[in-house]
Formats: C-alpha cells, structure tokens, sequence
C-alpha cells in the first residue's frame, strides 16, 4: 500500500522527547527508495544528540515550536540559528549537526533523510564517539586530566534524544 499511518507507529521514546519512523521495515513500498520520515517531538529542554549521518542528507521543518540548530558541513563551516515554524534546514550528508527545544512548549519537526534505513541505523551520535576514545587521548585534546572522563557515560549506540539536566 502506499498509504502509512505514521501517527499510528508506537513511540520510541527518551528523557527529552520521542519520535516516530516511516522507514523499510516498517513501511515496505520504501525498500530500496533511499526515503524515510520521521515525526520528532522534543519536550522543553530536549535535544536531538549531536551526531551525523555518513551515508544520508536531510531535510528538516518544523511544525510547532523552534528549534535551535548547530551544524558544521563537511567544509568546515560552522552555523548557529533558530529554525521556526514552516522553515526549511538541510544538513548535508556526513555534516555534524543537532538542534535543541529551548522553548517552555513541545517542539515538532518533521526530517526527510534520503536513506531508507531506520534513524538507528545510519546515526553515528558524539556520545557514542567519544565514548569509544581512550580517556589518555580525550586528555590530549581537551588538556584536562584523564580522571575527567572516568564518569562518562559509556554508549554502544546513538542515544538519539536527551535532556538538558
């Protein structure tokens, strides 16, 4: 069918916010259309994890909200804006970017990427990155002592959605 309730998938959620995916497994017709969707809701204080993609592009709007965005292409430049309602942002495939809800209300966006993978599966999160560097070489480049990286949290995966704490 090429119709998809997407509304209707469960939540995976997270402290900070859910999301829902259109992607191939759960909707067919997508297999082998480098396409999938994705419904992101944000709660007051959520971030979307820094984090890229190395085999896909995307395409952001928002739908309720605003979302302040970090993006950082594969060039080198770097930005900083606020993303409002009926705004469009692509980030480049492989361009390290996230966006945060710093407003008192749920924040929504839609994503377009061009992969018909599921958000999990083509997702290289910094938490997740910096956790698989020897704490001797995360001294090195920031020029803090080792012991500051003891209690870091330990990833396997992209944690996807977090809160500010």
């Amino acid at each position: 069918s090429h119709l998809f309730h997407l509304g209707g998938q469960p939540l995976s959620s997270f402290d900070g916010g859910s999301f829902q995916q259109a992607d191939e497994e759960n909707f067919p017709i997508l297999k082998g259309q480098a396409a999938s969707i994705v419904l992101l809701t944000l709660q007051p204080g959520g971030i979307r994890e820094p984090h890229w993609h190395p085999s896909a592009w995307e395409i952001n709007i928002v739908t309720k909200g605003v979302a302040s965005w970090a993006l950082v292409d594969g060039n080198g430049n770097h930005e900083r804006f606020d993303q409002k309602v009926g705004d469009v942002v692509f980030a480049p495939q492989g361009s390290f970017h996230y966006f945060e809800n710093r407003g008192t209300d749920d924040m929504k966006i839609v994503i377009v990427q061009n992969t018909s993978a599921p958000e999990s599966n083509d997702n290289i999160g910094i938490g997740e990155s910096i956790s698989k560097l020897p704490p001797r070489v995360l001294s090195a480049i920031f020029g803090v002592p080792e012991k500051t990286f003891d209690s870091f949290k330990k990833f396997d995966k992209a944690i996807i959605i977090t809160r500010r704490h």
